[in-house]
């Protein structure tokens, strides 16, 4: 007789939900969230248990590959990136701001961003799926729901119409409805547009500072001499007078519509 799967350990499990909080809804389709999960293994008091400890296993080494992504289209850092690197070209400081500050900054300003919804996802679906309280199903329904308001919040109706339209999705009572790849991709259009509206308004400041220092320079019979180092102190000196890390991240921050 084949031995029962043993069960998972408390940090196998807790490590395994906080993949798949993450990944709630992208690993599955729209309706395998109202489907019943199939029985497939038996615990070791003789319960039923949704997954063997190697479909467990497989589930976290597959996930794993694809949590980077997953952790950048669906929070805020997609936004803050693209924010601050279009700062860093417009200062023109490609060298003088590396890529790595930009991307902890940005990693920094959405963990405060999202830690309201990740105490959340933890006190509501990885505590109680640690205890035993709840199934893995049950913890990933619990998770995706403050995932799918923070996205519904952050969206444009027009994106949400278009990626529905695109997806051949039928009509829906509410937003909420919508499948969860639905609403993720058009997540992502909306921060790709909020995040290049953001850029545009930063940028303009320094292309006029840029567009002043060739003209001046030109005017004067200096056209071998490169506007970038005359402008460069110029714009460092602008932003620095006027707070600009301060007023960049307020705007980033508060940019984010409360859920």
């Amino acid at each position: 007789m084949t031995p029962a799967p043993a069960e998972l350990k408390p940090s196998v499990r807790t490590a395994l939900l906080a993949v798949l909080a993450l990944c709630a809804g992208a690993a599955l389709p729209a309706e395998a969230w109202a489907a019943p999960v199939q029985i497939i293994g038996t615990a070791s008091d003789g319960g039923t248990t949704e997954f063997t400890v190697k479909t467990q296993v497989l589930i976290i080494m597959t996930l794993l590959g694809l949590l980077p992504a997953l952790l950048l289209m669906m929070t805020s850092f997609t936004r803050f990136v693209i924010v601050l690197s279009l700062l860093r070209q417009a200062l023109g400081l490609q060298q003088g701001l590396p890529t790595r500050v930009v991307t902890g900054v940005s990693l920094i300003l959405t963990l405060l961003v999202m830690r309201p919804m990740g105490e959340q996802i933890w006190l509501q679906a990885m505590v109680p799926y640690d205890d035993g309280k709840i199934t893995l199903t049950q913890a990933l329904q619990t998770a995706e729901a403050p995932l799918s308001r923070f996205m519904l919040a952050q969206t444009s109706k027009s994106a949400l119409a278009q990626i529905s339209s695109l997806a051949g999705e039928g009509a829906v009572a509410q937003p909420q409805d919508h499948a969860f790849t639905v609403k993720l991709a058009a997540f992502v259009l909306s921060e790709l547009k909020t995040a290049f509206q953001i850029g545009c308004m930063l940028f303009i400041p320094f292309l006029v500072i840029d567009l002043v220092v060739s003209s001046v320079l030109m005017a004067m019979g200096m056209m071998m001499l490169s506007p970038l180092v005359i402008s460069l102190p110029l714009k460092l000196l602008l932003f620095v007078l006027v707070d600009g890390w301060t007023l960049t991240v307020n705007t980033l921050v508060t940019s984010i519509r409360p859920v």
